[in-house]
C-alpha cells in the first residue's frame, strides 16, 4: 500500500491470564518494562523486524506506556513486588481513581482503570523514578533501532516530564492526548515532537458518519489547529481509526462516506495513519470488538479499500515530489455552495470531499487560478483525465458522491505507479523515506511518512 513505517504495540512484559475484562494480551497492561512480552516473540525477533524494515527503507515505531502498570487487585491487597523495576508502593502515586477531568492534578496523579483492572499510576514526580524511565527509554530505542515512539496516555503525566523523556529517547515522539479540545491539546506540541490529532478526529468522524454531518465544524476545527499547534498540523498524526475507538464502519457502511473519510488523513497537513484492518473493511465496535485479528482476512489485497489506500499514498508521494513546499504549505479550504461538500487545496493537490452518501450527487466548484489556464489534470483515484478552464478553475460533478483527488498531469510520472498513462512528467524525484533518518523528528513529516499500526505486531 505504500507505507513508510510500521507502528507496533507496546513490547514489554504484561500481567498474565484472564481478567474480568478479558485476557491480558495487548501490551498496554505493563508489569516489567525491562522484559519483552513473550507472546509477541523474542528479542531476536524484534531486532529482525527492525532490520527488515530498515532494509526496505522503512521506519519502526514502538508504542510505549510510561504512565502506569496494571493489576488485578486494589491496595491494600495489591502486591507491588511483581513489578519491575518499580517494585515498591513508594514508586507509585497513592491510590485514587480519576474522578475529575477538569482537575489536572487529579488527572495526572490518580489512577486509570477500574476495580477489575486498576492501573497503578507511576510516580513520575519522584526523581529516581524519572531517571529510571529516562535511562530505560534510551536503552530500548538503542537496543531495537526504533525510529520513533508513540507514547500512550500523555495527558496523565505532568508536561515538564516529557522534554527530558523525548531527549533521552533520541528519536521522534508522538503522544496520545485523548481529548476533544484544541486549547488543552496544543501545549503538548511544545513538549513532544507531535501529538495524535484527536481534536480534529472528533469533528472528522462526526462529519462523515452520516449525511447530516457538519463539515463546517471540521473546517473550523482545522483552521484553529493550524494556528494553535507548535508546528501547525504538519507534525500531527492524522487518523480515522485506532485501537481505542470504534471502527468507522461500525458507524456507517455507506462506502461513499467511508471512502471520503478515509481520504482525509492522506490529503491534509498531518502524517497519515492507517489502523490495520481498516483497509479490509473491518466493522468492529468498541474495544475489544475493534481489535480483530488481521489473519482472518488471509491478508488479501483484492479489496476496494486496499486499492483506495494505495492510490492515496501514491498521490501524496507524487505531490511531495512535485512540490518541495508541500509539507510546509498549510492546506486551505475553497468555499463551496453546498453544505455537503468541501474542497481542499494543498498544491499540487485539490481534494473534493462530500458527506452526501452514495445515493447522492454533488457539484464542486474550484475557483479560477487554482490550476494553470487550461491545464491538463488527472483525478487520480479513478485515473480520469480532466482540464482546467481557460482561467484555471474547474467544475466537477460527482457521481455516487465519491471523493476526488485532482492533480496536474505534469505532477505525475510516466513511469510511476499512479495513472502513468495520463502522466506527462518523465522523471520524478523519489519521496520515500530514508532509513537512518527516522531519529530526526522533521524527517517524519519531511518525507511524507505514514504509519500502519499493527496490534500485537501483526502488520509486517
Amino acid at each position: 500500500m505504500g507505507f513508510d513505517a510500521v507502528w507496533i504495540s507496546p513490547i514489554v512484559a504484561n500481567i498474565e491470564g484472564v481478567t474480568p475484562e478479558g485476557e491480558a494480551y495487548h501490551g498496554y497492561w505493563s508489569r516489567a518494562i525491562d522484559s519483552l512480552n513473550a507472546h509477541f516473540g523474542t528479542s531476536d525477533d524484534l531486532k529482525a523486524l527492525s532490520s527488515a524494515l530498515h532494509a526496505r527503507n522503512m521506519f519502526l515505531m514502538i508504542d510505549v506506556v510510561v504512565n502506569h502498570m496494571a493489576a488485578t487487585a486494589l491496595p491494600p491487597n495489591l502486591n507491588y513486588s511483581i513489578y519491575e523495576p518499580f517494585s515498591a508502593a513508594a514508586d507509585f502515586h497513592s491510590f485514587c481513581f480519576i474522578t475529575d477531568y477538569s482537575n489536572q492534578t487529579n488527572v495526572e496523579q490518580c489512577w486509570l482503570g477500574d476495580t477489575s483492572v486498576p492501573l497503578p499510576d507511576i510516580d513520575t514526580e519522584n526523581e529516581t523514578v524519572q531517571s529510571t524511565l529516562y535511562t530505560w527509554i534510551k536503552s530500548l530505542v538503542g537496543e531495537y533501532g526504533a525510529d520513533g515512539l508513540r507514547i500512550d496516555t500523555v495527558k496523565h503525566i505532568r508536561k515538564d516530564f516529557w522534554p527530558g523523556f523525548a531527549q533521552s529517547s533520541g528519536t521522534f515522539t508522538i503522544g496520545e492526548v485523548l481529548i476533544n479540545n484544541i486549547s488543552y491539546a496544543a501545549p503538548y506540541t511544545q513538549v513532544l515532537d507531535s501529538i495524535l490529532d484527536y481534536p480534529d478526529w472528533y469533528p472528522l468522524t462526526s462529519a462523515f458518519s452520516t449525511p447530516q454531518g457538519n463539515l463546517s465544524a471540521l473546517v473550523a476545527s482545522v483552521v484553529t489547529s493550524q494556528s494553535a499547534y507548535q508546528n501547525g498540523m504538519f507534525m500531527t498524526g492524522s487518523f480515522l481509526e485506532n485501537h481505542d475507538q470504534p471502527r468507522f464502519q461500525s458507524l456507517t457502511q455507506d462506502q461513499s462516506l467511508v471512502k471520503n473519510a478515509m481520504t482525509w488523513p492522506f490529503i491534509n497537513d498531518g502524517i497519515p495513519i492507517l489502523y490495520y484492518g481498516q483497509e479490509q473493511g473491518y466493522t468492529g465496535g468498541a474495544d475489544p470488538a475493534n481489535r480483530e485479528a488481521l489473519w482472518f482476512t488471509a491478508y488479501t489485497t483484492e479489496k476496494p479499500l486496499v486499492a483506495h489506500v494505495t492510490s492515496l499514498n501514491a498521490a501524496r508521494k507524487a505531490a511531495i515530489a512535485a512540490n518541495k513546499g508541500f509539507l510546509t504549505t498549510p492546506m486551505t479550504f475553497l468555499p463551496q455552495s453546498s453544505p455537503s461538500a468541501i474542497a481542499i487545496s494543498k498544491p499540487p493537490l485539490v481534494t473534493l470531499l462530500t458527506n452526501g452518501g452514495n445515493s447522492s450527487s454533488v457539484t464542486w466548484t474550484v475557483p479560477d487560478a487554482i490550476f494553470g489556464n487550461g491545464e491538463a489534470l488527472v483525478e487520480v483515484l479513478t485515473c480520469t483525465a480532466m482540464s482546467a478552464t481557460a482561467k484555471g478553475g474547474l467544475s466537477v460533478n460527482g457521481s455516487q458522491a465519491m471523493p476526488q483527488v485532482i492533480m496536474p498531469a505534469s505532477a505525475l510520472n510516466k513511469t510511476g505507479p499512479l495513472c502513468a498513462n495520463l502522466a506527462t512528467s518523465k522523471s520524478q524525484k523519489s519521496s520515500s523515506s530514508g532509513a537512518g533518518f527516522g531519529r530526526d523528528p522533521v524527517s517524519w513529516a519531511g518525507t511524507g511518512v505514514a504509519l500502519v499500526f499493527g496490534l500485537m505486531g501483526l502488520v509486517v
